[in-house]
Parts: C-alpha cells; structure tokens; sequence
C-alpha cells in the first residue's frame, strides 16, 4: 500500500525527513511514533503530496507521490489541525465533501456519520460554532466518507472525549479487519500500544525503531520509546 525510497525532506538546514525507506502492506494498522518535531507530519504531508520531497520517491496505492490530486482522490486524511470551513454547517460540510468526490446516496452517507457521532443537535450548526471535538469529529467523518482502502490519520483523538475515543479505536479496528489499512501517527504511546498491529519510532526524520503488534503486547513500549530516543 505504501512504499518509501530513501524519501527526504529538507527545510533549510533542517532535515525533517532523513533518508528515510519504509513499506506498509495492505491490512495494517500502522503506528508511527516520535516525539514534537520528528517528522511524523511532515511524512503524513509527503505521501499525501501535500509538500514535495527534496530528494527519494514513494508511491501509495501504486500512485507516486508526484501526482498529488489523483493519489487525493484515494486516499483519505485526517490532518493534525480539526479545519472544516466555518461559513458551512456540519452537514452541508459532509455534503460539500460528498460532491467532490462525486459520492452517490449522499443524504445516507452524511445521516451514516452524524448518527455515528451522535452529532444530530449540532447537523446544522456552522463549523465555526461548533466545540473542537465535534469538529475532529467531523473531520474523521469526512476521511472516512467514502469508504478509501487506505486513510492517513495525524492524531486524530487528541480533542475527543472517552466515549468518543473508544468508538473511534474500534471503528479503526474493524475497518484493518475488513481489508483495509491505516497509517496512524501518534506520540500517545497508549493508543499505538492499543490498537497498532505494526509500530515505528521516527526520531529527527529517521526510523530508529520498529515493532510488531506481538511484540508491542509482550514489552512495554514506553519503555521501548523513552530508550530508542534517549539512544539518539
């Protein structure tokens, strides 16, 4: 599902992508760790051809990375910062989302997800109105809106409440089960610890651990983590 080459990305001086070679296949719940300024975003931004790479190729569903609007077309994502626009109410939102990607059955599909979220009270409230967990809400909604094989989520939990959070986790669960993949990038260590089937710990742009979900379950991967990055 995805493939990484020797991908870079540099800002000045900076290297907030070194060099870096990764491959997700196909049913994975992929977690990738790190602490503030690793380079998880920013590798989030790579395979989504939000920014370009300094140097290296990748390629997400067989789609290289060079051609952004058709590997969008695919995918879903859930970006760091909840950002629905705030002129539309929540459902014309969904709508909206429905359009562009030419979606049929669009009343059953935007009712599938306020019912999912119990959001009915707040359907046709603006984006702009609304708490910041109702609007992280709606942009796991919008991700996931038409079905994608595989969805790239940049801590999609951080503003949800418990309730919202386990529904969320499970949903992501069965979704892997039926044969689809996530790329799920965190740094709380309980969720990866919970949910992942694969782990890597990304530090100053670079891989410098990996995991498997056995593995995440028989260790304590907070451990693992605070030693990884301490050996940096």
């Amino acid at each position: 599902m995805i493939t990484c080459n020797n991908l870079s990305k540099n800002y000045g001086q900076l290297k907030a992508v070194d060099d870096l070679s990764l491959e997700i296949k196909q049913g994975e719940l992929f977690g990738l760790l790190g602490p503030n300024g690793a380079g998880k975003s920013t590798l989030i931004k790579l395979l989504t051809g939000q920014v370009k790479p300094s140097s290296g190729t990748a390629e997400v569903m067989g789609i290289s990375i060079s051609y952004p609007v058709k590997l969008r077309e695919e995918v879903g994502i859930i970006p760091e910062q909840e950002n629905p626009p705030s002129f539309l109410t929540a459902e014309e939102y969904l709508r909206f989302v429905a359009g562009i990607r030419k979606l049929g059955n669009v009343t059953g599909l935007v009712d599938k997800w306020i019912s999912f979220f119990e959001m009915e009270s707040n359907r046709r409230s603006l984006c702009k109105d609304l708490s910041r967990g109702t609007r992280q809400k709606l942009m796991i909604a919008q991700a996931f809106l038409h079905e994608p094989k595989l969805a790239f989520i940049d801590e999609p939990l951080t503003n949800l409440d418990p309730i919202s959070q386990r529904k969320v986790k499970d949903f992501l669960i069965g979704y892997v089960k039926e044969g689809n993949t996530i790329f799920f990038c965190t740094h709380t260590l309980d969720i990866a610890h919970e949910i992942c089937t694969r782990v890597c710990i990304i530090d100053k742009g670079r891989i410098i651990l990996e995991k498997r979900g056995n593995e995440i379950k028989r260790q304590n991967l907070e451990t693992l983590f605070l030693k990884a990055i301490q050996n940096e």
